[in-house]
């Protein structure tokens, strides 16, 4: 069971005002532009002591421990569009991990502190047209060139990509095959030869900018490698633990908000002479619902225990993604088919809510990559 403390508490006050007062009233108008200013919203946060909130003192973080990320994402899960809340992460949990963690010092002042305050807009590059959940299919290149790496390439659905000033790239740096021979580097996205081909046209996080970028002979030093040359795809695959988790945490709050609005509405809405909530079925589904969210929430608190005792979470996060974004999509739909028409038409959340929590099954690591994972952990996966 975990500890929450005065201070937890206090934190949880503040990003839910945040959220509520500095972010939930713009949402519309980015989701209608389908952008919103990542540099100004993070500049803000920044200031807020919002991201980076585990991550060294000296480097401007908080070095605070792993519960006031799990609260973080739990707040920023209720904000109005996911998407917002989605590009957040990809700055606090996705792209700045494993330069935290393997970064140089060198690399981390000039990428990761600016980071943290909310100077720089980052993104995490791995997916290609051809290899999104199959990692080990990746194949852009990094070929050396005495002090320097001369890329080639693409990637796509690339969150932050038309705004990030720096990319956690993976790509490949030897000739070996599948998961060896892979690293991690940091490229500004002001380096010639780098172009966004296009923004994506998504079915929701409208609000989110979602591209396609093209390496094309860019040219970044070698010393911009985080880590060691070669080792990029364990240290992606340890950033991944903190992307689900954070992609689990958030549908807590989301899922957790969502029921607060549906049980009002049933309240409010009559028919048939009594309140909509007077109906057993929807009293039942909401209550199972409800129940999976105390669940979600119980696992998270282990994983985050676990986390804290410095022990692999890699089976806890796994399910985490997995079972989070299930809960989510069936609250969604419960949402929309309760709200009746009133859920279906745009002016209202439960479309949004709808369209947006689709996303948790498939970026991350899609649910057939999360159930092979478990299959594999079980000893059910043959060979």
């Amino acid at each position: 069971m975990l500890t929450f403390t005065e201070e937890h508490e206090m934190f949880r006050t503040t990003v839910r005002d945040v959220v509520r007062n500095e972010i939930d009233p713009h949402c519309d108008e980015w989701e209608h532009t389908g952008d919103f200013p990542a540099h100004q919203l993070f500049k803000r946060l920044g200031d807020l002591g919002l991201i980076g909130v585990e991550y060294d003192a000296e480097m401007g973080g908080g070095a605070a421990d792993h519960v006031y990320t799990m609260i973080l994402g739990e707040e920023m899960g209720r904000c109005a569009s996911l998407g917002v809340a989605m590009a957040f992460a990809v700055q606090t949990d996705m792209a700045t991990p494993s330069l935290h963690e393997f970064g140089s010092p060198e690399l981390k002042e000039q990428f990761l502190r600016p980071a943290i305050a909310g100077d720089m807009v980052t993104s995490v590059a791995v997916s290609e047209p051809d290899a999104g959940s199959d990692v080990a299919a990746l194949r852009t290149r990094a070929v050396r060139d005495g002090d320097e790496w001369v890329i080639n390439g693409s990637k796509m659905w690339i969150t932050n990509g038309t705004q990030a000033d720096w990319l956690c790239l993976l790509c490949r740096t030897s000739d070996e095959g599948g998961y060896r021979g892979m690293s991690q580097i940091v490229v500004p996205t002001s380096t010639p030869g780098f172009t966004v081909s296009r923004k994506l046209d998504k079915l929701g996080m409208r609000a989110s900018d979602t591209a396609e970028l093209v390496f094309e002979d860019v040219r970044v030093p070698v010393a911009n490698t985080i880590g060691e040359i070669g080792r990029g795809f364990q240290q992606q695959m340890s950033q991944f633990q903190n992307e689900r988790m954070i992609a689990s945490y958030q549908m807590v709050g989301a899922i957790e908000l969502a029921l607060e609005r549906t049980a009002a509405y049933l309240q409010e809405r009559q028919a048939f002479g009594a309140p909509l909530a007077a109906n057993q079925y929807l009293q039942y589904e909401l209550a199972d619902v409800a129940a999976d969210l105390d669940m979600l929430r119980h696992h998270n608190w282990a994983a985050v225990a676990k986390y804290q005792r410095g022990e692999d979470m890699t089976r806890e996060a796994t399910v985490a993604k997995l079972k989070a974004a299930r809960i989510a999509r069936r609250m969604a739909d419960l949402a929309v088919q309760f709200h009746g028409g009133m859920g279906y038409v745009e002016e209202n959340w439960p479309a949004r809510f709808f369209r947006d929590t689709r996303l948790w099954s498939i970026g991350g690591g899609a649910d057939e990559v999360m159930l092979r994972t478990l299959a594999r952990m079980n000893g059910i996966l043959p060979g």
